[in-house]
């Protein structure tokens, strides 16, 4: 019969399958194959391999595409994004760039609650438009799956709007979505006075977004003047009674210990932990939680990048997104976050392909479907114009996407 679709001429397959772990970071135990192939059936991975294309694989129906020697990934992954939101914050942007604190902003009103007010009056239709269209763009990056947060809405009306929008996406466009509930984003403005009776409010949301079935994870920004150690232990504690995937944002500004919280209460991923202390680095060691760091927000923000070295030679697993959001990081560019973890936090591409490939999966709970190039996973593939990884890296500020696979099928192409 042979195979429905086969990639060959591959200059250098990044399979992403984890080899041995040696002597040296086991951030670098990535498979690369030489002059590879891959086929695909029913849109799943067939096999794969190095060399001339066996011929019982090539039946009178098999596609054959000639990669002409360029590289072929796994689909990258964007495990942390605030995707669905309503308007923008460049009204905001003077005060930052001049100095003023991300938490004055918050204070005085800006910053996520402006977000909260522009997302509240638009429609599920307005915001559906909106973040079809950033997916586009995140595709047009090789980015085929994508984690998407609520935490705009801060209600339990419009926390549900969110996540319904994730789950028509999923219906409306190629890029999986994985939906996680982050209603303790912030406080709202008319919780402002009471802030335990919000963090009440949202422990309430909890079993009906479970009902729904609206999100996979639940998220909190534990953070000082935002939520504590315990309201962040609470919350996440109660979520996974539920049966809720857990994620943390921590240690993005201070050290509070949210790195340590992860560990403990089993987190699959400590987001951002730009201020992450030596105790928090052996908490994810140890506990097996995934690092996911955002450079693109301390590149956005002018402050200092997470200890990405730091955190490997430590043995923490370690993933990389956008955290594409209106405020912090309005980016949708995973390439270049891949470009400035190489540049500025000095990982190898080894590492940076690990960490947007199989880790990031890892970080989002699918990496039994997707996140490697093994036989049964889903055919979900980028061919970037370039013979190697490292000129991805090194040619930064553009895109070198060629074309990008779904399931099999072609849903970008250069």
């Amino acid at each position: 019969m042979g195979a429905d679709l086969i990639f060959y001429n591959i200059g250098q397959l990044v399979t992403s399958r984890e080899l041995e772990k040696n002597s040296g970071s086991s951030m670098e135990n990535i498979e690369i194959l030489e002059n590879g192939y891959v086929a695909v059936e029913n849109g799943h991975i067939l096999t794969f391999g190095t060399g001339k294309v066996p011929n019982n694989l090539v039946g009178l129906n098999t596609k054959l595409i000639d990669v002409e020697g360029k590289v072929l990934s796994p689909g990258l992954i964007d495990s942390h994004t605030h995707l669905v939101h309503g308007g923008s914050r460049e009204n905001e942007f003077s005060m930052k760039i001049s100095g003023v604190p991300y938490l004055e902003i918050l204070k005085n009103g800006g910053g996520i609650l402006s977000s909260v007010s522009a997302t509240r009056e638009a429609t599920a239709e307005e915001l559906l438009s909106k973040a079809k269209n950033t997916l586009a763009k995140m595709l047009s990056f090789g980015v085929t799956a994508v984690e998407s947060k609520s935490g705009y809405g801060l209600d339990l009306e419009n926390e549900i709007k969110q996540l319904e929008v994730n789950k028509t996406l999923n219906l409306i466009q190629p890029v999986h979505i994985i939906s996680t509930f982050m209603g303790a984003h912030a406080t709202p403005k008319e919780f402002k006075d009471s802030p335990e009776r919000f963090l009440d409010s949202v422990i309430n949301m909890l079993p009906i977004i479970k009902e729904k079935e609206l999100a996979e994870f639940c998220d909190v920004f534990c953070e000082k003047n935002i939520f504590s150690i315990p309201e962040s232990k609470e919350l996440l504690s109660k979520a996974k009674e539920l049966g809720f995937k857990i994620k943390i944002h921590a240690d993005e500004i201070e050290s509070l210990g949210g790195a340590e919280l992860a560990g403990e209460l089993g987190a699959v991923s400590a987001d951002h932990i730009m201020a992450i202390s030596e105790a928090g680095i052996q908490s994810l060691k140890e506990n097996q939680v995934i690092g996911n760091l955002l450079p693109g927000t301390s590149f956005n923000l002018c402050k200092a990048y997470a200890p990405a070295r730091k955190l490997i030679e430590s043995g923490v697993e370690i993933a990389l997104s956008t955290d594409y959001n209106p405020g912090s990081c309005p980016c949708e560019n995973l390439q270049l976050i891949m470009q400035i973890a190489a540049s500025q936090m000095k990982m190898t591409p080894k590492e940076v392909f690990k960490a947007v490939t199989i880790n990031a999966a890892k970080s989002i709970g699918k990496e039994d479907t997707i996140g490697s190039i093994d036989v049964g996973k889903k055919a979900d593939f980028v061919i970037f114009d370039a013979h190697n990884i490292d000129y991805i890296l090194y040619h930064f500020g553009t895109s070198h996407t060629q074309s990008v696979y779904i399931g099999g099928s072609l849903v970008y192409k250069k």
